[in-house]
Parts: C-alpha cells; structure tokens; sequence
C-alpha cells in the first residue's frame, strides 16, 4: 500500500509484523461471527468510522501527512479527480463489507477462496495490462488455477458471486488507483472519508434502532474494539510493506487466506465432497507460486 523502500536490515522484523498481520486479519475474521446480530452493513459501517481517524493518526506519526493534503491540491485543480476517489472508495468499501457480511452469513469459505484467487489474477492481470514479465512457474500456477475454476464453473455453473467479488472487485480498484496515482495510505484516507457519511448515518440509525444492543449489549465495546483491531492489522500491513522487499511482501501475502480458511473451518463451514478439486487445485496453484518466488529470492539475477 505504501511504496516505500525497505529499510536496511529490517527483513527479519518485517516478516514477523507481516505474518503478525495475518494473524490480525484472520482473528478479525473469524470474531466478527461474535458481533451479531449486527448486520455485515453495521460492522463494515463501525469498523470504517473507526478506521478513519486511525489512518490519519498512522500518516501523521509516519510524517506523511502531505500524501493527504496532496490529493486534495490535485481535486481542487481537478474536481473530476473526486470522482475516481469516490469509485475507489465504493470498490474499497465493497470489499470491506464483505469481509464483515461473509462470516456473519456463512459464506466465509466462498470470501477466502476469492482471497486465495487474488494474487493469481492480478499476476496475469500485471502482464495483460503493464507488461510485467511473468516466468514459467507463474504460468503454471495460472493454468492450474484456471483448471480449478473451470472445473467448479462446470460442476455448479459458476463460481460464487462472493469469489467473484474478491477476484474482480479488488484488481479493478488496484487498476483504478494506479490511474489515478492515489496509490499509498494517504489515498485510502479520502477513500474511506468517502464512505464516512453512509458508514456515520448507519452506525447512528443501529444505536438509535437498538435491536441489535437490546439483545448483545456487549456490542457497545466489542464493535469498537473489533473495528480497531482491524484498524490495528492494517497498521501492520503498512509496517510490513515498508520494511519488506515487495517481492517477499507479495510472497508472505499467501498467510492471511490460508488463515482465513482456517477461521471459516472453526466458524463450522465444511469443504463439500465437490469442492476438493477446485480447493486443491488453488492450493497447489498457490504453492507453486511460493515454492518459485522463494526461487528467485534466493536467485534474483535469474
């Protein structure tokens, strides 16, 4: 998220705070099941109130502040500018609402096979769109997945919209935010204050409402709390990119679905018979890809 050079023997820390965000991500998960009977439009509503002010909070303490206050000189220059951030914004909030309605409504598994599919499409998508070089093992892992996606396709006639979601939504906002050169924290900050007035006006109808706190007062401080520990993961995600080589950041990415998995499993959601060969085909997808970018960690000059 931040472009940022590593930072001279920091590779040790940034792999412990890049799993550590993993671990955060897939906690997140798997305790959102715990706010109910909040609906996924109140938890996704809370955890971006929350977020916020955090990130400001994280880009003032990291001095880089300025990436704010420069996208806001470029939509006064160019108010058209606001409309990319907006879409941005939607595309950003699709996807955290999302990851807040899959485990409270049990389609936690679809959400993380999306989450496993992501690094393979924006692979090809890198090469399609930017011309990055792909090598024979991310081919592969490509056609591997592929295989596993044509197979559930012809086995149920789709793939879930909830895989879909992951697989497009995410590489159309990555797309978007290249073009429009809001690609770092500070861009993310005006696309969530794009969403603060919907996500501000739901958490104030669920309090006035009070269905949900009448029956789990609990949720006057484990929605907060959950919401900053999201918040708390994305810092470490921030961290993590910085003091990480990108490749090896891109590499260590594979932990958090393999660990939302793992959530959706403890949460009582069962891999069906049917499912195994595209679950196993995604896996091995997946593992190639890591076994050959540990490859050419170790052999960059390849």
């Amino acid at each position: 998220m931040v472009s940022s050079l590593p930072v001279a023997g920091s590779g040790g820390r940034g792999v412990i705070v890049s799993l550590g965000s993993s671990v955060a991500f897939g906690l997140v998960y798997f305790l959102t099941p715990y706010l109910a009977p909040m609906s996924g439009e109140e938890v996704w509503a809370i955890r971006t109130v929350v977020t916020l002010p955090f990130i400001a909070l994280v880009l003032v303490s990291m001095r880089s502040g300025r990436q704010i206050s420069e996208i806001g000189r470029r939509i006064r220059l160019r108010p058209v500018l606001a409309l990319g951030v907006v879409a941005c914004g939607a595309l950003l909030g699709a996807q955290l609402w999302l990851f807040a309605w899959a485990p409270l409504n049990g389609r936690a598994m679809q959400a993380a096979l999306g989450y496993f599919l992501l690094p393979l499409v924006l692979v090809v998508l890198g090469r399609l769109l930017y011309r990055d070089r792909m090598r024979w093992w991310q081919w592969l892992a490509a056609g591997i997945a592929a295989v596993g996606v044509v197979y559930e396709i012809v086995r149920v006639g789709g793939v879930s919209w909830e895989t879909l979601l992951v697989t497009l939504g995410y590489p159309a906002y990555f797309v978007l935010r290249r073009m429009l050169r809001t690609n770092h924290l500070g861009g993310m900050f005006w696309e969530m204050a794009a969403a603060a007035p919907l996500a501000t006006v739901l958490v104030v109808l669920a309090i006035v409402d009070g269905s949900a706190l009448s029956v789990n007062p609990a949720l006057w401080w484990t929605a907060p709390a959950v919401a900053l520990f999201s918040a708390f993961a994305l810092l470490l995600y921030v961290l993590a990119a910085r003091l990480l080589p990108l490749s090896l950041f891109g590499l260590l990415s594979y932990a958090e679905p393999a660990l939302l998995l793992v959530a959706s499993l403890l949460m009582g959601e069962r891999i069906e018979a049917g499912e195994w060969f595209t679950y196993g085909a995604i896996w091995a997808a997946v593992l190639v890809l890591v076994v050959g970018g540990l490859v050419s960690l170790r052999r960059p000059a390849e």
